[in-house]
């Protein structure tokens, strides 16, 4: 118990620079307490305590505003950044190395008693507001934006934004556990770019087609006049 509790502080000063004590982690984090409730109250209901289980489970819910259900799964090295407004439900299941940040939901489609939550690989993080719905899985090293709406498989390595969410990245592996939300790419402004690009080059097609119409006037009417010159020529002739 107490090596666990080790590795879940050693977890927030990895992932929280504003960190700076074990005593701040311990009274003042409610993703690590939220843990604590979770380990308890998973305990319990794989023991078959069932209502307990769900009662400590919501009283970690009330002190903390982060609800995970304790039929959840969840692995190793899990850290919940801030955490308010965090859901995971029963048959969620989280791998090793994980981050959520807060108003995360790891929902379900269903009201079949079933597998109707996601799961999330090793090294997964989700950013702020996004909600993972459906029992599909989120790959290894995949990153999904914040306020992202999931409702389809991530590949693995894969960068995830929108809603509903896309793939805009893949095949690149993730060094360390940043984010990194300033370099997440917007579809939508990619592809308005792409539309005034074509525009754009659209634009000077048509200005070119307009000079040579200018010219082709040009000469057709040099060439005009130069039959009426020939035309009156002859008659004076």
């Amino acid at each position: 118990m107490f090596s666990q509790l080790k590795e879940d502080i050693k977890v927030v000063f990895e992932r929280d620079p504003a960190v700076r004590s074990v005593f701040e982690v311990i009274f003042c984090y409610p993703g690590f307490h939220a843990l604590l409730f979770y380990r308890l109250s998973h305990w319990l209901w794989i023991n078959q305590v069932k209502f307990l289980a769900r009662l400590i489970s919501h009283f970690g819910r009330f002190l903390t505003g982060i609800e995970i259900h304790p039929g959840a799964t969840i692995g190793r090295g899990f850290f919940i950044d801030h955490g308010m407004g965090v859901v995971i439900g029963e048959t969620a299941e989280i791998g090793d190395n994980c981050t959520l940040y807060h108003g995360v939901t790891l929902g379900g489609t269903s009201w079949a008693k079933e597998k109707r939550h996601p799961t999330l690989g090793n090294n997964v993080i989700i950013g702020s507001g996004a909600k993972i719905l459906g029992p599909f899985t989120v790959g290894d090293d995949s990153k999904i934006g914040s306020n992202s709406v999931v409702v389809k498989e991530v590949p693995a390595t894969a960068t995830v934004v929108g809603i509903p969410g896309r793939v805009v990245l893949s095949g690149e592996k993730r060094v360390g556990f940043d984010l990194e939300h300033d370099k997440l790419p917007d579809p939508v402004a990619k592809a308005v770019s792409c539309v005034f690009e074509q525009i754009h080059r659209l634009g000077e097609q048509v200005e070119e087609l307009q000079k040579e119409q200018t010219r082709l006037k040009a000469e057709l009417a040099h060439y005009h006049l130069s039959d009426q010159a020939e035309a009156a020529k002859e008659e004076v002739n």
